[in-house]
């Protein structure tokens, strides 16, 4: 029974890793999935690490040090992984910034016994630390055992910040396409919250702790995490390619009126409001501009005048700059002055953007003005 369950538990892991990749590397939902791809590794190298402990891969002084060093159980971040990836998945710009990255900043808590055994090792090398690891390796115990409180802590505060967040996501987009799938992610995370509670209460009272390891081991845990693992990458995956699948339907289904009405609204947004001027403007800013959903309009973009959204807002930027650049007082300003105030960035997108929408760059573009020629 007990090869069994380890058996699990690699097979789990090993489906981590594959599934990962996939995810990392699927161009639909980049960011979202990239989230999940991180979320789903984390959880894989934790049933990895069991898995060695269980057949003693580690059984050697330096493959026993290299465990101490490498952090190989990472959990801290799987919190805020969840949050962002529901937020990435239901607003596709979503990028991580600064208030977002901060928020893996705890992850240092999984990384104590690593900062230990290297405080440890230095000392030693440095002769200000006795050569006894034995109180070292009985504090890095007693540290693993306390470090799950902030860890289950962590997730049970994600995932109630994840359900608030879709709770009021959903009081205005009751329509939108993958709530269930969502919802159930929430509810997966909430279960193994409350299955890792029931063990985490005993495990951390001393006297309990090693009579749960010899009784029960890891498994009441790591069994959940292996079907979390199998569960989040099968699902994860097909969800992807469900709305891929989806969204190529949609496309297809666009009427003659859809069409032209969304680009008669689009012409009107760039030529008489102008939005391009704005540098920060999103699909999402356009969509709210216009009443047409970020679908609709990347559908008609694509099919219809053969550009992306960033290569049909740059047309007009380009545009405007040329204009300028062809005025009497337009060489007092920079060229990035210019581009600015046309709607780009940043000088080097700029840069990039004119080159690849005209085949030269600014300076060679301003000789071929009559100006310049004369």
């Amino acid at each position: 029974m007990e090869r069994l369950l380890q058996t699990i538990v690699l097979l789990g892991a090993l489906q981590g890793f594959i599934v990962s990749g996939l995810l990392f590397f699927s161009r639909r939902l980049r960011t979202a999935n990239r989230l999940l791809a991180w979320l789903i590794l984390l959880m894989s190298m934790c049933c990895f690490s069991l898995y060695g402990s269980y057949i003693n891969w580690l059984d050697s002084k330096w493959l026993n040090f290299l465990a101490s060093i490498l952090p190989l159980i990472v959990t801290m971040p799987i919190g805020p992984l969840l949050y962002f990836y529901i937020q990435s998945f239901l607003h596709p710009s979503f990028k991580l910034g600064k208030r977002e990255r901060w928020q893996f900043f705890p992850a240092i808590i999984d990384l104590g016994k690593t900062i230990i055994a290297l405080i440890f090792v230095t000392g030693v090398l440095m002769g200000v630390v006795k050569n006894d690891p034995r109180p070292w390796g009985i504090f890095i115990d007693h540290y693993n055992v306390y470090t799950d409180i902030p860890r289950w802590v962590s997730m049970v505060v994600y995932v109630t910040l994840s359900f608030r967040y879709l709770n009021k996501y959903k009081q205005t987009n009751k329509d939108a396409p993958g709530l269930k799938w969502l919802q159930q992610l929430i509810g997966a995370f909430a279960i193994f919250a409350a299955v890792w509670v029931i063990y985490l209460v005993p495990y951390v009272i001393p006297r309990y702790t090693n009579w749960m390891l010899s009784k029960l081991d890891w498994y009441p845990v790591y069994i959940p995490v292996t079907v979390l693992i199998y569960w989040l990458g099968i699902r994860g995956y097909l969800i992807t390619w469900q709305l891929q699948t989806a969204e190529k339907k949609a496309e297809l289904q666009l009427s003659e009126a859809t069409v032209d009405t969304a680009l008669e609204s689009l012409k009107r947004s760039m030529e008489q409001d102008r939005l391009y001027l704005n540098t920060t403007l999103t699909l999402n800013m356009l969509a709210a501009h216009t009443g047409l959903p970020a679908k609709t309009i990347s559908a008609v973009l694509n099919q219809h005048l053969h550009k992306n959204f960033n290569e049909f807002v740059n047309s007009y930027r380009v545009e405007l700059f040329k204009e300028r650049l062809a005025k009497d007082d337009a060489g007092q300003l920079t060229f990035a002055g210019l581009a600015n105030d046309c709607g780009f960035s940043s000088p080097a997108t700029f840069q990039r953007v004119f080159k690849q929408l005209t085949g030269m760059s600014p300076s060679e573009f301003r000789k071929t003005l009559p100006e310049a020629r004369s």
